[in-house]
């Protein structure tokens, strides 16, 4: 049994309904290493709720401050509140040297990355974005340390390469492939994530119009005034917005649906949306960029060029005509959250054998 503390993001809880994939990814992998026998804390936002009441399972919420937790916070408040999280989160874990047996850092922020060569366990960080400004810089600052990375994509590790970390590994991100059962299909397209501008539903939209089909829009709306100006006013009969649904609501919604879209207008590091509608046996028209090319290919889907409406309205057809059972069958054998648990796992005895433990 390992003693693994998981450090998540302090922007949203994680808790069903997931704010996006991070939170999901984060949730499922605390439950499933509870489930092999690992005993784990999870150091999370106030209101994470994993649904589990696991002797082995300890939630530990990341502070906010006073400034950060009313209603309009001023500028600045918030990103200061988290950094002072991570801060003492990390002084403490540099204290409690024999608490955990390796730590696997998701926080996407600076502060653990920087603080990780302090600790006596092991410290794994999973890098789920491409580089941005302030984690760029620490994750530079310490690329030639033996600390560990991972990617979630190769594609996403070569968006990393010219830091030059000296540890870098790619662990494909899995989904609960049992949470997102076979459905019939049906006649309209489906689109499902956080609406906001650089995932482009707008273009969903477009290509739907174009392909003659109904189309269901899903997901959180992450950008409200996008959603006023460019995503409401297009709403009718035929182009609907079922809202921020539940986990089992949204897998009936895209388990009915003839083929998912997903148009991402930046570098998507994975396509967990594309791997979650595949596991219900619903084909993908996407644009060919990020991780997206590794998710999807002619037995589940169809690519298309970055950006071109008329080729993935042009695409929904073909893709309409697969084999359900064969799309979920691909997404059960290569995307499913039992292969990246094993992989977490053997970096985890790998780091904690390097250190003698």
């Amino acid at each position: 049994m390992l003693r693994i503390a998981l450090i998540a993001h302090a922007h949203f809880p994680i808790r069903e309904p997931f704010a996006g994939g991070i939170e999901a990814h984060v949730f499922h992998l605390t439950r499933a290493l509870v489930a092999r026998g690992h005993a784990v804390t999870l150091f999370a936002a106030p209101g994470t709720d994993l649904g589990c009441s696991d002797p082995a399972l300890t939630i530990q919420e990341l502070p906010r401050t006073a400034a950060a937790s009313v209603p309009w916070p001023l500028p600045g408040a918030v990103k200061e509140s988290h950094h002072r999280a991570f801060t003492g989160l990390m002084a403490d874990l540099a204290t409690a040297e024999d608490a955990f047996d390796v730590v696997h850092n998701h926080s996407l922020n600076p502060v653990p990355v920087l603080a990780a060569t302090r600790l006596r366990a092991p410290v794994l960080t999973t890098l789920h974005t491409p580089p941005f400004p302030m984690l760029e810089a620490a994750v530079g600052a310490v690329a030639r340390t033996r600390l560990m990375f991972a990617a979630v994509s190769e594609r996403s590790a070569a968006s990393w390469a010219h830091v030059g970390i000296r540890r870098l590994t790619v662990v494909r991100n899995g989904i609960d492939v049992e949470g997102w059962p076979l459905g019939a299909g049906g006649e309209h397209l489906v689109w499902s994530g956080r609406i906001l501008p650089e995932k482009a539903p707008h273009l969903a939209i477009d290509a739907a119009r174009r392909a003659g089909r109904r189309l269901v829009l899903a997901g959180p709306v992450s950008d409200p005034d996008y959603f006023r100006l460019d995503i409401e006013p297009r709403l009718d009969d035929r182009i609907t917005y079922a809202g921020h649904l539940d986990r089992e609501t949204l897998a009936v919604l895209i388990g009915g649906a003839a083929a998912a879209l997903v148009t991402p207008l930046w570098d998507e590091p994975y396509g967990q949306v594309a791997a979650e509608a595949m596991a219900c046996g619903t084909p993908v028209v996407a644009f060919a960029t990020g991780g997206l090319p590794e998710l999807v290919d002619e037995r589940c889907g169809c690519l298309v060029p970055p950006g071109d409406v008329d080729a993935m309205a042009a695409a929904v057809a073909d893709a309409s005509r697969l084999s359900r059972s064969l799309v979920r069958k691909v997404a059960v054998a290569e995307h499913g959250l039992a292969a990246m648990v094993d992989n977490y796992l053997a970096l985890y005895q790998a780091l904690v054998a390097e250190r003698g433990g």
